[in-house]
């Protein structure tokens, strides 16, 4: 396990990409000053150890450098001790909408997007709690288990689109009866289901679910993204809106919020619809919800001690510095002896 105590440094690393195309319009720019003063075959007469070979050398060798002295600023650790930790929390998992409807742009920068960042943020607002992720449209599709890796669990979020399942609707209903899965104690009693959708082309089990679902001890909360006023499906090819998405009898479609199945799914299991157009008044309201659970406890093994290994990379770079200064751009006598371009010597 390791990780990476100022991420903030890798953006030196943008200095590379500029440092090449420099190099290439120098190189270029010398060429073309070299043949107003004479033929290819007169320059090199003139100038018979001039070697592109050493330049490119001393700038791959000054890249690697730099690369590595960025790597010992950004302090890569790793993990050298694994305990076992005692946690308290809630076991949560998030079932999101991931059909054509949540591509609306009713809400900035659409519907989907603005789901992934309620949960980015109602994760970075827990600390003991162990959250599961499932993905759903036609059909529900388990993305992540129950887990306390909360940076895993927002990359697997980030990666979630429209594409990654082909039946399209909004099975809620399935995606309750997925969650019931994830829940592996019997006894737990603080069973929480986070379900973020738009509500729209459900069907009529999803409350019959809900309801079977809450005998079991799981809370269901609902959120609600889009506006009732609601929105075009927009079709995109590669990032640009083509057209919209139209039903049969060619007329444009226009989804909208349906926030009495969200809070009717809510209410058969004891649970409440929350409104997720204001970001900050979500994660306040689940955090709150939270608050008044009880708590389970449970173990998870983390890595406890982490050594800096930035040494390493410092030693790195200051080796392809000194190995930098050291090269001549000129050709060297062991270098013509190699004629590593057949050249006439």
């Amino acid at each position: 396990m390791y990780q990476l105590e100022e991420k903030i440094w890798f953006w030196l690393l943008l200095i590379l990409p500029i440092m090449v195309v420099v190099f290439l319009w120098t190189l270029l720019w010398k060429r073309r000053v070299q043949k107003k003063f004479g033929t290819t075959s007169a320059i090199k007469r003139l100038s018979p150890d001039q070697s592109v070979f050493k330049s490119v050398l001393k700038l791959g060798v000054l890249c690697l450098a730099i690369g590595s002295l960025v790597v010992a600023l950004v302090n890569p650790k790793i993990g050298t001790k694994l305990e076992t930790i005692k946690r308290e929390g809630v076991d949560i998992v998030f079932a999101i909408d991931v059909s054509k409807s949540m591509l609306a742009e009713d809400v900035a920068p659409n519907r989907l997007e603005k789901s992934k960042q309620l949960v980015t943020q109602i994760i970075n607002n827990l600390a003991s709690d162990r959250i599961g992720i499932i993905a759903y449209a036609g059909k529900a599709f388990p993305q992540l288990p129950i887990t306390t890796d909360y940076g895993t669990a927002k990359m697997f979020l980030q990666s979630m689109n429209t594409d990654m399942l082909s039946s399209q609707g909004t099975a809620i209903d399935e995606a309750i009866q997925l969650s019931r899965n994830y829940f592996d104690d019997e006894e737990q009693t603080n069973r929480v289901l986070v379900i973020i959708s738009d509500g729209e082309d459900h069907n009529d089990l999803s409350a019959e679910v809900a309801e079977a679902a809450s005998e079991e001890g799981i809370k269901i909360y609902t959120i609600g993204v889009g506006s009732e006023k609601g929105g075009p499906i927009p079709l995109k090819r590669n990032g640009v809106v083509m057209s919209y998405k139209k039903d049969n009898n060619d007329e444009t479609v226009i989804t909208k919020l349906n926030t009495e199945t969200l809070k009717l799914i809510a209410s058969e299991a004891k649970g409440t619809y929350i409104d997720g157009n204001t970001t900050a008044a979500v994660v306040e309201e689940i955090r709150d919800i939270l608050n008044t659970m009880d708590k389970k406890e449970f173990e998870a093994k983390e890595f406890a001690e982490y050594k800096d290994q930035f040494q390493w990379f410092l030693g790195i770079g200051l080796f392809f510095l000194i190995l930098d200064i050291l090269f001549l751009e000129r050709k060297t006598a062991w270098l013509k002896r190699l004629n590593l371009f057949n050249e006439n010597l």
